[in-house]
């Protein structure tokens, strides 16, 4: 895409070319992601686990989010920011989830927000698309669902699942939303649901069937000792960072450096 990435160029790149998301936390790393070609950059409410050190997603804030989605924006140029809505920012009222994403847009520099779950939202979506905050979905897999879901497993992977994952994603196109995030959803599934909506969808260990793919960038880069079994792991930064502190510390310690 040249020039600036917009919800409309997304919505048309549908069953055309694929869609690269990738996930950033902070300005350097969005801006080297931006300079690199990246779509879309997602400042994922998954910065709970990748850089604040919880257990899981819940316990981020609206705060914590917005504080990190500023910093990224500052540093993209090209690419389509998308923020995500953190747990309880959006679930308990309409009002309180436009009010909330309001926020994404004026305070944290982003161009659309993202929101999980299905049928439960729907009216949140379709309230915020109406006023002009641009959506993306999220199905399947919803991490700030986990003690509902208990652990992290494939989805869709019976035919009622299955039929009711096609439902909702129809029913977040319906409320205008630009594009559905499809986490660990059965790759026969995802295909499905990807023919059902005219809106991209964005795979995650969800098979080659998507509009599109996204990746947390620490996991890409293998920063972390465990790494997903969805994951291509494309560098391992976790072993260059390793050495270099060990060489510098080595060169201290014998006076080496400086």
């Amino acid at each position: 895409i040249e020039g600036r990435v917009t919800v409309p160029a997304i919505r048309e790149r549908k069953g055309g070319k694929p869609i690269s998301v990738l996930t950033a936390y902070d300005h350097p790393i969005a801006q080297i992601l931006d300079q690199a070609g990246i779509d879309i950059v997602l400042v994922g409410d998954s910065l709970g686990n990748v850089i604040l050190g919880y257990e899981d997603t819940v316990p981020v804030t609206m705060d914590e989010m917005l504080h990190h989605c500023r910093a990224v924006s500052r540093g993209v140029a090209r690419a389509l920011v998308v923020g995500d809505m953190p747990f309880m920012s959006y679930q308990a009222s309409v009002d309180e989830a436009v009010s909330n994403a309001g926020r994404f847009l004026k305070e944290g520099g982003v161009a659309a927000v993202k929101v999980e779950g299905g049928a439960p939202i729907v009216d949140a979506v379709t309230r915020m698309t109406e006023i002009g905050i641009p959506v993306m979905g999220h199905l399947g897999l919803t991490p700030q669902s986990i003690h509902t879901f208990g652990r992290h497993k494939i989805t869709g992977k019976d035919e009622p699942d299955a039929l009711r994952l096609i439902e909702d994603a129809q029913a977040l196109e319906a409320a205008g939303a630009f594009a559905i995030v499809l986490e660990l959803v059965k790759k026969e599934t995802a295909k499905r649901i990807t023919e059902s909506v005219g809106i991209p969808t964005i795979g995650i260990g969800s098979g080659p069937h998507c509009d599109g793919q996204v990746l947390v960038f620490h996991d890409m880069v293998g920063i972390y000792e465990y790494i997903p079994k969805h994951v291509k792991l494309y560098a391992n930064l976790r072993t260059a960072i390793t050495d270099a502190v060990q060489a510098y510390v080595k060169d201290v310690t014998e006076r080496k450096y400086p």
